[in-house]
């Protein structure tokens, strides 16, 4: 059965359930983190070519973490949009504390 959201905020429980694996979490972190010192050296150093790296370091780690660690389909495949709006979501929510590496 296809899930069908009407709304972030109804996807967001559903990407997390697809979350609970430490790894996973830790590679997402890593991958988003990077995705932010990749944008500012981009903006910052005047480099613009740098920002290709964006979507491969960003989903490198995320995909990596689905098939080895998490061991499903990246919600990216069905839900282009909420899972990336989710993955910044968790990013801040385990920065400040609200969501856990080891839920």
């Amino acid at each position: 059965m296809e899930n069908r959201f009407n709304s972030l905020r109804e996807f967001y429980p559903y990407y997390l359930s697809e979350h609970q694996d430490p790894t996973c979490r830790k590679l997402h972190f890593i991958g988003t983190f990077l995705i932010f010192i990749i944008l500012f050296y981009a903006i910052f150093s005047g480099k613009p070519v740098y920002l290709w790296l964006i979507p491969v370091v960003g989903y490198g780690f995320a995909w990596v973490g689905h098939f080895f660690y998490e061991k499903n389909k990246p919600a990216t495949f069905k839900h282009p949009f909420y899972s990336l709006a989710s993955d910044f979501i968790l990013f801040f929510d385990l920065l400040r504390g609200k969501e856990r590496f080891h839920p």
